[in-house]
């Protein structure tokens, strides 16, 4: 009997600990779509100002914040992603301004449609 109980207590334990850590990851997850959001719009705004530099800097921060996303099942879309990152850096580079906030666009939208 005392080992039953320690079983259920264990096996309660272990379920409560998962769906804490689950709704944790959530959350880690969507801040770091949240901080993505913001240094993609920063961006875009540097490119509107005609502002390349800090428009290049906003593109790195947000490549460093998908770093903090943890998702195995969007792996694949969240490298697919990262590369509209280094099209608007291309872009950038060679003043194509308007091709550049299309992929931006495309990656801010793509990052709010993951499935987290």
């Amino acid at each position: 009997m005392k080992s039953l109980k320690n079983t259920i207590a264990t096996a309660l334990l272990t379920l409560f600990l998962s769906i804490f850590s689950f709704n944790a990851l959530a959350d880690r997850n969507s801040e770091a779509v949240e901080k993505i959001t913001i240094h993609i719009n920063a961006a875009i705004q540097s490119i509107d100002a005609e502002n390349p530099t800090e428009a290049l800097e906003h593109i790195k921060q947000a490549k460093r914040a998908k770093k903090e996303l943890n998702s195995e099942q969007n792996a694949a879309s969240i490298g697919r992603l990262s590369a509209h990152f280094n099209k608007a850096k291309k872009m950038i580079k060679k003043s194509d301004y308007a091709g550049a906030k299309a992929e931006l666009e495309t990656a801010k939208s793509g990052y709010n449609a993951l499935d987290l």
